[in-house]
């Protein structure tokens, strides 16, 4: 079966946001292009190391000699994106990414790739892209992707708060924590 592969070049949105209040929040990573708009949906760690990794990238291409690729150090304040997601239909759950450079075009380029079946004899998630039937590529410029993990980031904190006792999130309707014995 061909892989349906959703690609967008130089998109004029891409952006992590979430549907849902703070411990019950479902993750987005929204791109549009025109009138195409395709929304995957995430987990909260797959954001986070998203915009983790974006960021490591460009600044490792800042320390290039010159800066060629003209890398923002900060977000460009014009490309910063605030904005709700558009009207959501999930395309896929997000199983695989991967994250690169293209130096031919100055662009981050992400790919994602569903969540697969379990294989009936192995009882293991298949990841082998090949037979993925659809895929999300997005390429996107420097300082694009500057803003989008800096957004991406936000959103990320956006959740409940941590307890400074034990760590683990406060919920809306109250938290009762143990601290371990010393």
């Amino acid at each position: 079966m061909p892989t349906t592969v959703h690609e967008f070049a130089w998109p004029d949105r891409v952006v992590v946001g979430t549907i849902g209040v703070p411990g019950a929040r479902t993750f987005y990573l929204q791109v549009r292009t025109g009138k195409q708009i395709v929304s995957i949906a995430m987990e909260k760690q797959q954001s986070a190391q998203l915009a983790e990794k974006i960021d490591e990238i460009l600044d490792q291409l800042i320390t290039l000699e010159g800066n060629p690729f003209s890398v923002p150090t900060t977000t460009p304040i014009e490309l910063v994106d605030n904005d709700q997601l558009e009207a959501v239909q999930e395309q896929f759950r997000t199983g695989v990414m991967s994250l690169g450079w293209d130096p031919t075009t100055a662009q981050i380029v992400i790919e994602a790739y569903p969540i697969t079946d379990v294989d009936a004899d192995d009882d293991e998630l298949l990841h082998d892209d090949a037979d993925a039937p659809e895929m999300l590529r997005v390429r996107m410029p420097v300082g694009t992707a500057r803003a989008f993990a800096k957004r991406a980031r936000e959103v990320v904190g956006a959740g409940r708060p941590i307890c400074e006792l034990c760590g683990y999130p406060i919920d809306a309707d109250g938290h009762t924590c143990t601290l371990p014995e010393v």
